[in-house]
């Protein structure tokens, strides 16, 4: 069933594709698929297919060069005529940087509950990641992008079911514009060269006209300006000591969040956009940025005070302590009341209760995101206990003093021991934890009553209780200082690089 969308003459239904993006990730970097998704693109465009109205299209290669030789192969035009103009360089629509959808096909999706999807040729498609308005995403080659762009919906099968009609309105099947081996070869050949890389970045380091005039002073150390929402003096160091504190006791946790299974790390860290109504954006607004200058967690991963209230506010996050409610919330014990788990977190820190977190299984899927495991020991979660955990997440968890566990026994979690989110959480022996220990945690019920569950710490190797111990100091992680570099500083002062960009974050 079509919906009607206000001032269009289209509807719009489950399954329908509202973005289409050719994106900056690993197959951008292989000219054969770039100059592919032209083919498709010329072909297409010759033959007088267009990109359904409801597609928001864009081309974001991951290297200039790109542009460079489909300008070269008068590719780009095409693409430019199929929609697919060239919107910039770097992550966008994996991290979330598409931008808003038309506001008439939102209020659809919205109105109607609708399933809208994504196409892209990224390499990321977790839930909640790509646009708040889209639930399913999926990963595709860039020709195919362009031609899920042509077909509007990922229910058009486009091996057996045309994509659109011609200009005769004859039936367009992906066959019809899709290049052969040796086209694509010919055109690789005489487009793609030495001298275009070298021309792009000989002299990259100096940045273009905008970063040239950023105003910098020199020196060997970072000069940290307190007015600024990207970029803040990280706690790590706040309160270390020579000689690193053992670890302690988990005494009457409050539990922050009750997750299931598969919890990824695009559900812990900050990731994408940010919303107006929430945290992170309520300290934005605070700081007098505007909501259309919020840009993205990953623009602003240098400012942990963003980045903290950003933690678990994944919009598709389900908290079991919650019934039905989707999204960043908790509830706050004991007074019951319901509130995002940043606040909770805060509430619980000003009166000095430890938190933890439960989950399923495969904790921490994903990509191995550092702010998943910084933004957890940033909101005063001391354990996570889980069904198993990513291998990567586990690590990153205990190399910032948040100590991983998982159930002993086969069969036990949360669920089965009927956990409400309500109970406090003990666990002892910390101070002596070795490699694998069998240890076990005592949870008091609202009620009074008490039930102990034996637990296993996933130390897993020798170096872990060493360095578990040197990260859990009242700074949350304590990275030798000699590990500190300067910034580097280029000639006058000015930096020498653009700097990190938000990979991976």
């Amino acid at each position: 069933m079509r919906h009607s969308v206000e001032g269009s003459d289209h509807g719009l239904a489950d399954g329908d594709v509202v973005i289409a993006a050719i994106t900056s990730c690993t197959n951008t970097s292989n000219p054969n698929v770039l100059v592919a998704a032209g083919l498709v693109a010329r072909k297409a465009h010759a033959l007088g297919l267009t990109v359904k109205p409801w597609v928001k299209t864009s081309l974001a290669p991951g290297s200039q060069v790109v542009t460079e030789y489909l300008k070269k192969a008068d590719l780009q035009k095409d693409l430019d005529a199929m929609g697919f103009n060239l919107v910039g360089y770097g992550c966008t629509t994996c991290i979330g940087n598409s931008g808003p959808l038309p506001e008439p096909i939102s209020e659809s999706i919205t109105k109607n509950d609708l399933v809208a999807c994504s196409v892209l040729s990224g390499n990321r498609n977790f839930e909640g990641r790509v646009n708040p308005d889209v639930r399913a995403n999926y990963l595709a080659s860039p020709p195919l992008v362009v031609a899920y762009a042509i077909a509007g919906s990922m229910f058009v099968d486009i091996t057996k079911e045309p994509l659109g009609k011609d200009k005769d309105g004859n039936d367009v099947f992906l066959k019809d514009i899709w290049p052969t081996t040796q086209e694509i070869a010919e055109i690789v050949r005489e487009t793609v060269t030495r001298e275009m890389f070298v021309d792009r970045y000989g002299d990259v380091f100096k940045g273009d006209e905008h970063w040239q005039k950023i105003d910098v002073s020199g020196g060997l150390t970072y000069d940290w300006d307190n007015r600024s929402t990207y970029v803040q003096n990280p706690p790590y160091f706040e309160g270390m000591e020579a000689e690193p504190k053992p670890v302690t006791n988990i005494e009457g946790a409050r539990i922050l969040g009750l997750f299931g299974d598969s919890i990824t790390t695009d559900h812990i860290s900050p990731a994408g956009s940010i919303k107006k109504d929430g945290p992170a954006g309520d300290y934005l607004v605070s700081h007098q940025v505007r909501p259309v200058d919020f840009n993205s967690y990953g623009a602003r991963r240098g400012n942990h005070q963003v980045m903290m209230r950003g933690t678990f506010a994944n919009i598709r996050i389900k908290n079991q302590m919650l019934d039905g409610v989707e999204g960043g919330m908790t509830r706050h014990y004991p007074s019951g009341d319901e509130m995002p788990i940043y606040d909770a977190a805060m509430k619980y820190k000003d009166e000095g209760v430890p938190l933890v977190v439960f989950a399923g299984k495969e904790y921490g899927t994903g990509s191995s995101r550092d702010w998943a495991a910084k933004g957890t020991i940033l909101l005063g979660v001391k354990a996570v206990i889980a069904e198993s955990f990513e291998r990567i997440h586990r690590s990153n968890l205990v190399g910032m003093g948040v100590v991983p566990f998982v159930f002993a026994e086969e069969g036990t979690s949360w669920s089965s021991l009927g956990m409400k989110g309500d109970e406090k959480v003990t666990i002892d022996g910390l101070t002596t934890i070795k490699p694998r220990q069998e240890m076990e945690a005592k949870i008091e019920r609202a009620d009074g009553s008490t039930e102990t569950v034996k637990i296993k710490a996933r130390i897993d190797t020798e170096d872990e209780p060493r360095i578990l111990q040197e990260r859990r100091h009242p700074a949350l992680r304590a990275a030798a200082p000699r590990r500190l570099r300067p910034p580097r500083i280029g000639r006058a002062g000015r930096r020498s690089s653009p700097g990190p960009l938000p990979w991976g974050v």
